[in-house]
């Protein structure tokens, strides 16, 4: 399938909302999804005699399709994240790339129940540690390699101070650092390599992340999906533990620059 029926399935998506608010989003499926982080932590291997995606126009319809009920089955999310192979000719088109930060470029808004979005790390690249509004993140890698450190949350996660960082549109934050914060450096849990074609998952039960590109000679790319899809998250200092809230936008959306906010 090509760029322009992927390009069609976002149209018609615009024009065929499911009952809600006017994203399509319902009270009901939100606290259903957010219950399901209590307990679900991944799967690593596609479920045996499930439909698989053959292509990224097939993965976004499929997504669709189970995103349509309030309680979604989210193995089977996860399975179709692990089904579809990487085709750059595919998601070429949605991958932006910034020479001085790490960009998010949306390619489906899931009707306002998931954002599904493409990644681009230039050499070098990492997110600020994170977490993930209570939501659940799949991970997939469709070109290079990334590496996940994950960590505990720290002891006082209450502080909250509002950042005017853009996670996105790379604004920098301002004075964030500025205020002292006596706290504990955060506790390392893992760290694992995601190579071509891998998944992997993570929610706030499951700890906090920070993603960098490795290498110093090739970029990378991956697919994330969201769900819910939120547009705040709280990045923390490994120092001492901070929480600080940011905003989360996209540097593109279906192909198209998105204007930075200044």
């Amino acid at each position: 399938m090509t760029s322009l029926a992927v390009m069609e399935l976002n149209n018609n998506n615009n024009n065929n909302k499911s009952c809600g608010d006017e994203n399509g989003r319902t009270e009901e499926g939100e606290k259903y999804l957010r219950e399901l982080t209590k307990t679900f932590t991944g799967i690593d291997k596609p479920l045996k005699n499930a439909r698989k995606c053959e292509t990224l126009t097939d993965l976004i319809g499929e997504l669709r399709r189970t995103f349509d009920s309030d309680h979604v089955n989210i193995e089977y999310v996860n399975h179709l994240m692990l089904s579809y192979q990487s085709n750059p000719a595919e998601w070429r088109k949605f991958a932006k790339f910034d020479r001085y930060r790490y960009t998010r470029n949306l390619v489906d808004a899931g009707n306002g129940k998931y954002n599904l979005m493409i990644l681009c790390w230039n050499e070098g690249h990492a997110s600020a540690i994170h977490d993930h509004a209570d939501s659940h993140c799949f991970m997939k890698m469709l070109k290079g390699q990334l590496m996940e450190t994950r960590y505990a949350w720290p002891k006082d996660a209450s502080v909250t101070e509002d950042s005017k960082a853009d996670i996105g549109n790379g604004q920098p934050g301002t004075g964030q650092d500025e205020i002292e914060y006596n706290g504990d450096e955060l506790e390392e849990l893992s760290r694992s390599t995601l190579e071509t074609n891998g998944v992997c998952y993570i929610n706030d039960t499951l700890g906090l992340h920070r993603v960098e590109n490795p290498s110093h000679t090739d970029v990378a790319v991956s697919l994330h999906l969201y769900c819910p899809p939120f547009d705040v998250c709280s990045i923390f200092n490994k120092q001492n533990g901070k929480r600080t809230k940011c905003k989360v936008t996209f540097w593109s959306k279906f192909g198209k620059r998105e204007s930075a906010v200044n």
